[in-house]
């Protein structure tokens, strides 16, 4: 679609007159008729508010292919799975994993290719192959080639070892020692928990990224325990392959924020 057909559709989704889409963006109606009619496009500023309003990227406005890749990780960018900003709106430079609510999930090039390997490789692609590709590509990406600066001093790290410390205090029987917490969208882990009055609850928000891990199970080789983060709570829980017959374990409020 062409940028005036984008424009008309998201405004008429969410809702708004053209009135009332130029008083959010700070211009007249007769500008976004104009948009509208395929007469002008909107200027660059105007485009990152209209970005931020819709939850879109620039791009997608402009009506452009995603072409985009994240700038920590290297993976192709689509609409679903570009970061957010503390505020909502969209980063197109990163994806959710690499970036959430405005904090870099990575400080250590290391952890990223360690996770990396273990979801890339299979039977075409060995891990060693894998590796080897990682630590080529991932130095020319702009993010390692700045992290020292677009870091936080290593304040994300150190809240992470906080909630490592606090879960390995739990001593949960069976589990073995936790020694990393890696970047997950809660789409992809939000298992249905069976409570004891027979109802059944998820605690994750998909949109959302958490902090987490997967873990054996030494007493049952048959399942493994699932366990995720972040500023707010700690769950701990154990199922079966691919999330097969969960059972709670713990879902428990942080003291220590």
């Amino acid at each position: 679609m062409e940028t005036k057909d984008i424009l008309y559709e998201l405004r008429t989704e969410k809702g708004l007159s053209q009135d009332a889409l130029a008083a959010q963006v700070f211009v007249t109606r007769q500008a976004v008729s104009r948009w509208e009619n395929g007469e002008t496009v909107p200027s660059t500023d105007t485009l990152k508010l209209l970005s931020a309003l819709f939850g879109v990227s620039i791009n997608t406005l402009l009506g452009l292919p995603q072409k985009l890749i994240c700038q920590c990780c290297g993976m192709p960018l689509e609409e679903a799975i570009i970061s957010r900003e503390k505020d909502g709106s969209p980063n197109d430079r990163y994806c959710k994993w690499c970036y959430a609510d405005g904090t870099y999930q990575y400080s250590d090039m290391d952890d990223l290719i360690a996770v990396c390997v273990r979801s890339m490789a299979n039977s075409e692609h060995s891990e060693a192959s894998v590796r080897a590709y990682l630590e080529d590509m991932l130095p020319q990406l702009d993010y390692w080639k700045r992290h020292e600066e677009l870091g936080d001093g290593g304040a994300f790290e150190a809240f992470k070892q906080q909630l490592i410390d606090e879960i390995n205090a739990l001593h949960i029987e069976g589990m073995p020692k936790l020694e990393q917490l890696n970047a997950l969208v809660g789409s992809y882990v939000n298992l249905e928990y069976p409570l004891p009055n027979g109802e059944t609850v998820r605690f994750l928000d998909d949109s959302a990224t958490y902090l987490g891990n997967q873990l054996e199970n030494l007493q049952d080789e048959t399942r493994c325990f699932g366990i995720l983060a972040n500023m707010d709570f700690i769950l701990i829980g154990s199922y079966e392959g691919n999330g097969a017959d969960p059972e709670l374990i713990l879902y428990q409020k942080r003291v220590n924020i």
